[in-house]
């Protein structure tokens, strides 16, 4: 059969190994499967289908240096997790059955106790037959923390089988940035992560949960997929009739050939190799120091570091060899390390050599200070009509007096002339019009905070290149929040500490100990990404696509957003419901909307006057070589998108999610006015940024310059300590 495209030129710097075991995994996995009952009779397949698929060879290429026992245990895994996908192909998307591929799904996790006392159900098919046994022979080895993490990655490997289900019902192709995220958890790619750490060493539960740790898991996860994608495109969109590849994806994104967007794919799958790179290199050692790892720990995340680098290079090396793919014309090696014979000079050598330098380089090459102009502004998609708040002409002078009472306006960054220009109470009103005076101005307080903070960090410290200072502040805010009820361990010196302290103990007067957590991680987020910021501006580094995208919900302060909108309806929703992949879906579409909005907005402020390099515009100016013109095009199709998306879970996925978990009258009218409100949401922004001086040009030339403080911020009580929490 032709192939559909020409396989591109794969990013590999590390060669591929094989474990010396290959032939026992073979064996073993062999009569596992067949005992599990996955072969003869199950209907799915036969002992040629296994094979031919020969995840054995796959396991003893992805962990090539653990033990024979490990390497049969780890394939059996993988046969399981074929076979499962296969087994809800035939049984549920052929069909398709959504209400028995759910029933199917949800009996899975009780086959995952962390305590193995817990009693299991008796299995009813080859797949909980087999994830049972599984389950039994692999965590007596490990921690509660990794079985923890392993089962939640495990279950949605299962669950968001029913958002591929979804999508091919409706005919739906996922946009990129919903796709990456949602093929990240379906694609299994975390839970190989989680079966790497079984194999090499489990990573300290002190840094499980962090920004590095947790990007070197998501850049890995987006590689595997993205290169199975361009390896299956054959088998699954013209063989299957699927619709979840990300070559399918870009193809009807973009409206570009099928080469191309295989050309683009390979590109996005590079940049993420590039940035597990940077990570592995400049955050992970950062956050072993600031975390306090012991070096046994440390040469544990080394290892397991290690053993997602040869799982990349031994993945690429199977794909090659699998009857499950097309690989005709493919490499398994990269051109330098292959060239022989005439014509292979040494200049050839160099030639490759810089072409994967300048893919790498490019992310440092921007000069700051560009002259762009004033920000083109598109037509904007917005189905939700604005209203405001009958308190907003009160709320503006209240505002003022409180800024002005935290001492904001007093040290060199803000004025009152800026206060006016940016009217953050008409963001309020739009956000919340339904909202009491007091809750505007709460809420007007918390956008104060919020957008002088992140004034604030790159101003002072970028500008001064101080990125200890940045966390030590960082560190501090959080102190400002206790969550028991007790003192805070440090007393307030600067407007952002008055500020954070003030409204702390106006908003969570009335919270539990629960709530007061939740919503300290979320202001925790958002203050920890400016350290992000700093730390790329500090290196003149345009962020990777995906991770920027991810990045910018935190920077924009949407988790703390979230987190008092949800407060807002009660307890009538479970907490569960909110961690659905539905309901975060919905609220991703939205936020990235509304970041996408500010980067449109903010182009020439971020760009020509405050030499900023976080910016979605500028992100992709840089990733696809374009024009300022060309990339607002791609950022606004994007926007729209994501704003489709929004409308379609609303309208569609919601209500499923509502029957799913057999949700009260109550709390189905709770989750409605909870989507109100990001409707407000998205239309109040769009709004203020329509309305404000903050991005318009002739303020820009008036107010952006020589405007620095001039006094260094109050030095931390030197009797007062804090630990630092981890950044990236």
């Amino acid at each position: 059969m032709t192939q559909p495209f020409e396989l591109p030129h794969f990013y590999m710097p590390h060669p591929a190994r094989l474990n010396p075991h290959v032939e026992e995994a073979r064996t073993h996995s062999t009569q596992w499967a067949r005992d599990m009952g996955m072969l003869e009779g199950s209907g799915i397949w036969d002992q040629a289908d296994l094979e031919a698929h020969d995840y054995g060879l796959l396991c003893a290429y992805t962990h090539p240096d653990c033990d024979g026992p490990a390497l049969s245990l780890i394939t059996d895994w993988y046969v399981w997790v074929f076979f499962f996908d296969d087994h809800f192909l035939d049984m549920f998307k052929r069909t398709p059955d959504r209400a028995a591929g759910k029933a199917h799904l949800d009996r899975l996790p009780l086959f995952m106790p962390l305590d193995l006392s817990t009693p299991v159900p008796e299995p009813r098919n080859p797949v909980e037959a087999g994830l049972a046994d599984l389950w039994r022979r692999t965590v007596p080895a490990m921690s509660q923390d990794w079985r923890r993490r392993f089962a939640v990655a495990t279950e949605h490997l299962l669950n968001e089988s029913m958002w591929e289900l979804s999508n091919i019902n409706e005919g739906r192709i996922a946009n990129p940035v919903e796709y990456i995220e949602m093929r990240r958890k379906v694609g299994g790619a975390p839970w190989s992560a989680g079966l790497v750490e079984y194999a090499t060493a489990e990573v300290p539960a002190a840094v499980a949960g962090s920004r590095p740790l947790r990007v070197l898991m998501e850049t890995f996860s987006d590689a595997v997929h993205l290169r199975n994608d361009l390896f299956s495109y054959q088998r699954e969109v013209e063989d299957e009739g699927e619709n979840s590849n990300g070559v399918l994806v870009l193809e009807t994104f973009f409206g570009c050939t099928t080469q191309e967007a295989a050309d683009t794919v390979n590109d996005i799958l590079t940049s993420r190799l590039h940035q597990f790179e940077h990570t592995a290199f400049t955050e992970v050692p950062a956050v072993a120091l600031e975390k306090g790892l012991t070096p046994d720990e440390v040469l544990a995340v080394a290892a397991y570091t290690k053993g997602l680098q040869d799982w990349q290079s031994g993945g690429h090396e199977w794909h090659l060899r699998s009857s499950r793919y097309m690989n005709q014309g493919a490499t398994s090696a990269a051109p330098w390390q292959k060239l022989t014979g005439p014509g292979t000079s040494a200049a050839d050598v160099g030639a490759l050599l810089a072409s994967a330098a300048a893919e790498r380089l490019r992310a440092y090459a921007h000069v700051p200070h560009q002259k762009v102009g004033p920000s083109l502004l598109p037509d904007f998609h917005m189905p939700f009509q604005l209203e405001l708040s009958p308190h907003l002409e009160a709320c503006r002078p209240r505002l003022t007096a409180w800024t002005h009472r935290m001492g904001m306006l007093e040290e060199g960054v803000w004025d009152e002339d800026k206060l006016a220009a940016y009217d953050l109470p008409l963001c309020s009103a739009g956000l919340d019009p339904d909202a009491t005076a007091e809750a505007l101005d709460l809420s007007a307080r918390w956008l104060a905070w919020g957008t002088y903070g992140d004034d604030y960090y790159p101003l002072v410290y970028g500008a001064r290149r101080d990125l200890a200072a940045a966390r030590l502040t960082t560190a501090r805010l959080s102190a400002c929040m206790p969550v028991d009820g007790e003192e805070a361990p440090v007393v307030p010196v600067n407007a952002m500490e008055r500020g954070l302290s003030d409204l702390w103990a106006h908003t969570t007067a009335d919270m539990t100990p629960d709530q007061r957590r939740t919503l300290r991680e979320a202001v925790d987020v958002m203050t920890e990404s400016w350290v992000w910021e700093l730390s790329n501006q500090l290196q003149n580094r345009i962020p990777d696509p995906v991770d920027y995208l991810e990045m910018r919900r935190a920077t924009f302060g949407s988790d703390l957003t979230l987190s008092l909108c949800r407060m807002g309806q009660g307890p009538a929703v479970p907490p569960e419901v909110y961690r659905s992949g539905v309901v975060r879906s919905l609220e991703n579409a939205a936020v990235d909307y509304a970041c996408l909005t500010n980067d449109v907005f903010s182009y020439q402020k971020e760009i020509e006057y405050e030499g900023e390099m976080h910016n979605a515009i500028l992100v992709v100016q840089s990733f696809f070589g374009c024009d300022y013109p060309t990339a607002l095009g791609i950022v606004h199709d994007l926007m729209t998108q994501r704003m489709q998306q929004f409308e379609h879970v609303a309208a569609h996925e919601l209500p499923l999610l509502y029957d799913d978990f057999d949700l009260s009258p109550e709390a189905r009218e709770a989750m409605g006015h909870y989507v109100g409100d990001l409707r407000n949401w998205l239309a109040g922004i769009l709004h203020w940024h329509r309305e404000v001086d903050r991005y318009k040009s002739a303020y820009l030339a008036r107010r952006t310059h020589g405007f620095l403080p001039d006094l260094a911020p109050p030095a931390p009580l030197p009797h007062l300590s804090v630990s630092l929490p981890s950044y990236g």
